[in-house]
């Protein structure tokens, strides 16, 4: 029978021959944390490898995701769909052993990591789904839903700021069945850490309101035995295990040194590395005893066995929650009455007349769709009563609802947007989290991670330009929508009134495979008058809302607060006895995804002479008016001053854009 150490030096065999065949790579943390992984895995996780996405598995993330080496060695031991020529593929082109642990690639990984402390914020975000899917399915003696969460983390997870954030509030939930294995081995690229990072970790949690299990001797599988069954057995709190490891352990001239983080041990060190831990194998072989012990497959599929058992009874007992459970899971399907909800509502807001802000006009979308949506789950960064994320059904978990289903994430715009993300991978819900357009550059890296891992998160960026007016510049949004329309599959959404906001918040809802920005907007904006094809043609991203038929001499395009401005001032010159065509552009990329049939028929080819007008950053217009076209925008920081004086002066007003529209005449 093979001991704990021999199991674990699998894992230090695969992952330094893999990042040597690649020649670049960490090999360090999978050695380090190779002896603490095997007790989890082989103890304490509950998963199956013949169904990753059973949904009452528990899940593992590794935050510190440049250690992947560890985790793909612990997939394809315990019998993943991840062969040896994966592993020999390490960090190749199109490999499912990418550099950094990829979502989507790798059957078994759960989140994308490598940008440090986001994978412990999403960790955050799948130990709350799972709290609250638990509340709202669970029945006496029936429980579907009831699992842990475990995350592993680094120094330099812990030094990055969003772990202070995702961590303070894990503590304040009291989120029992999270679980973080934190690799104390003081070493990062710089080298000892001491000098950079030389808090008591341990009273920090202690203070966030974590359970923490003090000096863990990491290669002890025993007292890592106990710390886990210690931190399951607390359920009130989240656990931290403070595990004191030997960073590239084994390797007798690099371990404990920053030689062993981010590069090759070289083929001199390997050779030695097998000598001083007994591993007498070629690279990549595993012996069949090796397999043998780690297989996890017959276990895995046992314990689903067990858990399909009750579900069937909650079949039996509960039909319609359990086919709701099963709807809500799958996150491919909506309910039934979705599409007439809102067709309805839609409706309703073309007949509605006078000004309304567009932040306000979310706020009454919601109020139409949330009731038919529960699995949105909504909430803000401190800001509810600006943003208007919370609709008349939101129900405060902070205020006791143990099934709600908002929350205020306090002044945490990166961990909010992380902890959706990871709401959103674990399923079961749609995630969407507001705060100021400005503060967009707070979250942006977990909005990039979103639009990486292909997730449904909305984001509900209100007081989305200069027109927030009087808190000034440090709040005035300027290059941020541009920002945001530069990331690949994020869709970005700038309504002009209610109707568009109906629509846009109708497609993040439905957009399953990308993350949305609504900017939207804090002064009131005009409700506008449209024919039905008009409105049929909002969720191509970008259609004509003036002189669709005549052919146009100039053509504006526009978006959000502006659309009004340029439907003014076209009027005027409609007046004159000219053609000026007006195009509402709350979508740029929603449009540029439309066949070009139908983009020429907007933008016909043929019309040179465009303006585009928004208030914000110019130059992303230039694709659309070209460089003979000019573009009415805002090119540095704001004012501090009332809305509308801030427009006059940047010249976005009805006058501004017809002395730009007398230069094409």
């Amino acid at each position: 029978m093979l001991s704990r150490r021999e199991l674990a030096n699998a894992i230090r065999a695969l992952s330094m021959d893999a990042v040597q065949r690649a020649n670049i790579g960490h090999p360090g943390a999978p050695m380090g944390m190779a002896d603490l992984a095997e007790v989890l895995w082989n103890d304490f996780l509950i998963h199956n490898p013949a169904n990753p996405d059973w949904p009452n598995r528990d899940r593992f993330v590794m935050s510190n995701g440049h250690g992947s080496m560890l985790m793909y060695s612990l997939l394809h031991l315990s019998g993943y769909e991840l062969s040896m020529d994966d592993i020999r593929d390490f960090r190749q082109l199109h490999s499912r052993t990418p550099g950094h642990p990829e979502f989507g690639y790798t059957p078994g990984i759960e989140t994308t990591t490598g940008p440090l402390g986001q994978g412990l914020a999403n960790a955050v975000g799948m130990a709350l789904a799972e709290r609250l899917l638990a509340n709202q399915f669970n029945q006496p003696n029936l429980e579907i839903v009831n699992h842990h969460t475990y995350v592993s983390v680094g120094d330099g997870c812990l030094m990055e700021g969003i772990s202070h954030e995702a961590s303070s509030l894990a503590g304040t939930l009291g989120l029992g069945k999270l679980i973080a294995l934190y690799d104390d081995n003081n070493i990062s690229i710089d080298g000892e850490v001491g000098g950079w990072f030389s808090e008591d970790v341990p009273a920090r949690f202690e203070a966030y309101g974590w359970h923490v299990i003090r000096n863990v001797d990491g290669h002890d599988a025993e007292q890592v035995k106990d710390a886990l069954e210690k931190a399951r057995a607390e359920s009130e709190k989240p656990s931290l295990i403070c595990c004191k490891t030997t960073i590239g352990w084994g390797s007798p001239n690099k371990q404990g040194k920053e030689s062993s983080h981010g590069a090759p041990l070289g083929e001199d060190e390997v050779a030695l590395v097998r000598e001083n831990i007994g591993w007498d194998y070629p690279p990549f072989e595993i012996p069949d005893a090796q397999y043998k012990a780690w297989d996890a497959k017959e276990r895995g599929q046992q314990v689903e066995n067990e858990w399909q058992q009750v579900f069937k009874k909650y079949e039996n007992k509960h039909p319609q929650l359990a086919e709701e459970f099963k709807r809500r899971i799958s996150g491919t399907t909506l309910p039934q009455n979705w599409d007439q909800t809102c067709e309805d509502y839609l409706q309703d807001c073309v007949t509605k007349a006078g000004k309304i802000a567009s932040r306000k006009a979310s706020q009454n979308a919601l109020n139409a769709y949330a009731p038919v949506l529960p699995e949105l789950f909504g909430g803000s960064a401190d800001l509810s009563g600006s943003n208007l994320t919370a609709w008349s059904g939101s129900r405060w978990i902070n205020h006791g609802e143990e099934d709600g289903n908002y929350l205020s994430y306090g002044v945490r715009e990166f961990a909010m947007v992380a902890i959706n993300n990871g709401m959103a991978l674990h399923g079961g819900f749609i995630p969407y989290g507001g705060t100021f357009l400005i503060f967009s550059d707070y979250a942006r890296n977990a909005l990039r991670m979103a639009a990486l891992m292909k997730q449904r998160n909305i984001s509900v960026f209100s007081h989305d330009s200069i027109g927030l007016g009087e808190d000034g510049p440090t709040h005035q949004a300027v290059e941020q929508a541009a920002s945001l329309r530069l990331i690949p599959n994020m869709s970005v959404w700038r309504p002009c009134d209610a109707v568009e906001t109906a629509v846009a918040w109708r497609a993040a809802i439905e957009n399953e495979n990308k993350p949305t920005s609504l900017l939207l907007s804090r002064q009131g904006l005009p409700n506008i008058e449209r024919e039905e094809k008009q409105i049929a043609n909002i969720q191509r991203g970008a259609y004509t809302l003036l002189n669709g038929t005549d052919k146009p001499e100039v053509i504006i395009i526009a978006t959000g607060s502006e659309v009004s401005i340029a439907l003014e001032a076209a009027g005027q010159f409609e007046q004159k006895g000219h053609h000026i065509r007006v195009v509402s552009m709350p979508s740029t990329d929603t449009f540029d995804a439309q066949d070009e049939s139908y983009r020429n028929e907007v933008l016909p080819n043929d019309c040179r002479k465009r303006i585009a007008i928004e208030a914000g950053s110019p130059d992303l217009w230039r694709k659309y008016v070209g460089l003979d076209g000019a573009v009415l925008g805002v090119n540095r920081f704001g004012e501090s001053a009332p809305g509308p004086e801030v427009y006059e002066h940047f010249g976005i007003t009805v006058d501004g854009l017809c002395r730009m529209l007398e230069e094409f005449f």
